[in-house]
């Protein structure tokens, strides 16, 4: 089969080659073999190709931690699935295998590429704002880089929520995009400063939720702007700089400082994974959140998209489309 495969570490579009020969993976007795009908581009894809990700596959390796599938073999053949594949063998390839545990029904109310992209970011966004956060109705949420992947999930889950939403956004295009997808108000960072923004928003208030995949810049600017008994949830670290939390000011102010790293929740609670995935599905055929793709990209397309998204040069999800 033809598969995306990374033989030395670096840059996806350096590192990431497409061979032609690729053995096609074998189901184990708890497994699922689909085709692959589209792969999901995700910023720790990037990570893993340069080998900066918690996760290391032994090389060589396929790239693609998210797809929607085709189940071809057994009792399920048919039925169209999304999940994460079994690692070494990533998305970005004809076939993949999943978990037959862990491979959710797609959304009818999604095409293959909607369906790709709800897996990942939605979850993350759906178990920051409500497991870690506990965002409530009429709260503040002020989510950074709200044109990207994860971030547009935020926006449109705050807002399914009944969170008043500020987005925070690099450049018009991506401000356009922001209230495209309904937040409130719209920041972009290189033209105004969010923290004033905030402050005169809220009526000195601040922001009650703050959704950070960025770090940084992006964190230190929260803290400045977070409400009494706030929540920031940590994300990621799309900047490339991790901060370290003065805990003194945490302390005077009064806010608290949230972890996520969802994929612990498929070993640790997979049933809420499971509970969040059939919500994530009722707000989906509800018209209520529907993943922005703003490219659909063939298989041959692949190391580009990836090296796209780890250059912040994308917005919504790109999906790289079967064959």
């Amino acid at each position: 089969m033809r598969a995306w495969q990374v033989a030395e570490l670096g840059e996806p579009r350096e590192a990431m080659r497409l061979a032609d020969d690729v053995a096609r993976p074998v189901a184990g007795p708890a497994q699922l073999l689909v085709r692959v009908r589209a792969a999901a581009v995700n910023f720790p894809d990037a990570l893993m190709v340069r080998g900066q990700y918690q996760v290391r596959p032994p090389l060589p390796f396929t790239p693609g931690v998210e797809l929607c599938g085709e189940v071809v073999e057994g009792p399920r053949a048919g039925e169209r699935v999304i999940g994460n594949p079994v690692l070494p063998g990533g998305a970005f390839a004809e076939y993949a295998l999943l978990e037959a545990a862990a491979a959710f029904p797609a959304p009818e109310a999604l095409d293959d590429a909607e369906a790709a992209a709800l897996h990942i970011g939605y979850q993350t966004a759906w178990f920051a704002l409500h497991r870690r956060a506990g965002l409530r109705p009429g709260e503040t949420l002020l989510v950074h880089a709200a044109a990207g992947g994860v971030g547009s999930a935020a926006v449109q889950l705050g807002r399914a929520a009944g969170a008043r939403v500020i987005a925070v956004v690099g450049g018009p295009g991506k401000a356009a995009v922001a209230r495209a997808l309904g937040a409130d108000l719209v920041v972009d960072r290189t033209a105004e400063d969010f923290t004033a923004v905030v402050a005169e928003a809220t009526g000195g208030r601040g922001a009650d939720v703050v959704f950070d995949p960025v770090g940084g810049a992006a964190y230190a600017g929260s803290a400045k702007c977070v409400a009494f008994e706030g929540r920031i949830v940590v994300i990621g670290f799309a900047s490339g700089e991790i901060p370290a939390p003065a805990l003194g000011h945490a302390l005077v102010k009064n806010y608290s400082i949230l972890g996520l790293h969802w994929g612990l929740y498929n070993t640790r609670d997979p049933q809420a994974v499971r509970a969040a995935h059939e919500e994530l599905t009722k707000l989906a055929e509800a018209g209520v959140v529907r993943p922005l793709v703003s490219d659909r990209l063939p298989l041959a397309g692949a190391a580009e998209a990836v090296q796209r998204v780890a250059d912040g040069r994308s917005t919504g999800r790109v999906v790289v489309l079967g064959a």
